[in-house]
């Protein structure tokens, strides 16, 4: 079984975060291990607290997890603390982790900040380079980038910007995109297009962090970027299809929907 360890924040909803990091990493049939930077208390309405976790206790959290079970693959989230991205990167760097995907996790939904300006010019410095690929949303990737996001071209243009300053491949998410809500993945000098049909479900709850650690699952069973990013979106356009709803709120998707013929 390939192993999968996600670097983020809690979420005690259960459609975010770590939570739906290890329901996707165990539905793609690997064995999932969690770092917890944060506790959140949120839910499908907002979020309501954040406490940091102490960057010695994450360090301790990663010791733990490389000396003992291995991970295929890293997929990193929240990262809340001003000095965390350095800490998880030197420890990620120390023991050599491979397949490192990075969500560049900045604001919620709901508009709440998840990372400082120290901690984002961290993640700038110490995490990007190390990634293998970074998945930003449009807002993210304009703040990566340092341009304007309306259509294709301009997502184009952004991923080869984000790829050229910190050599990882970019996978620039469209579902802020008017027009469309199309994908586009540069990587190795290469762009891909993943055409989506934009589903009519308000319930998207944690979609970005459910679609990176389907694509580091997929990374640790040897797929290839370009395939892996493939078989993420499609995992992830089914769980948002089935149109689960829970909450009061904008609801998370449905991640066991595979085994609805156990129920």
């Amino acid at each position: 079984m390939k192993t999968v360890l996600t670097i983020a924040g809690s979420d005690c909803s259960g459609g975010a975060g770590i939570q739906a990091d290890i329901k996707t990493i165990t539905m793609h049939y690997c064995y999932a291990m969690s770092v917890i930077t944060a506790l959140t208390a949120q839910n499908t309405t907002g979020v309501y607290g954040i406490e940091q976790t102490s960057d010695e206790f994450i360090a301790n959290q990663l010791d733990c997890v490389f000396t003992d079970i291995f991970p295929d693959a890293v997929k990193i989230g929240m990262v809340y603390g001003n000095n965390s991205a350095k800490v998880i990167a030197d420890k990620l760097n120390f023991y050599k982790a491979k397949n490192i995907v990075t969500d560049p996790v900045m604001v919620s939904t709901s508009g709440s900040r998840f990372i400082s300006e120290q901690g984002l010019e961290n993640l700038k410095k110490y995490l990007l380079p190390i990634s293998a690929l970074v998945t930003p949303n449009v807002p993210e990737a304009e703040i990566l980038s340092g341009i304007n996001i309306k259509n294709i071209q301009d997502m184009q243009n952004a991923a080869k910007i984000i790829s050229d300053k910190y050599g990882c491949a970019v996978l620039c998410k469209g579902g802020h995109l008017e027009d469309c809500s199309d994908d586009l993945l540069y990587s190795d000098g290469e762009f891909y297009t993943y055409h989506s049909v934009r589903i009519d479900n308000p319930n998207t709850h944690g979609t970005g962090c459910t679609l990176s650690s389907a694509i580091a699952s997929n990374l640790a069973k040897g797929f290839a970027i370009p395939q892996a990013v493939e078989n993420a979106k499609a995992y992830v356009t089914k769980a948002i299809g089935v149109k689960l709803d829970l909450g009061k709120g904008r609801g998370p998707l449905m991640h066991n929907y595979i085994l609805q013929n156990f129920k």
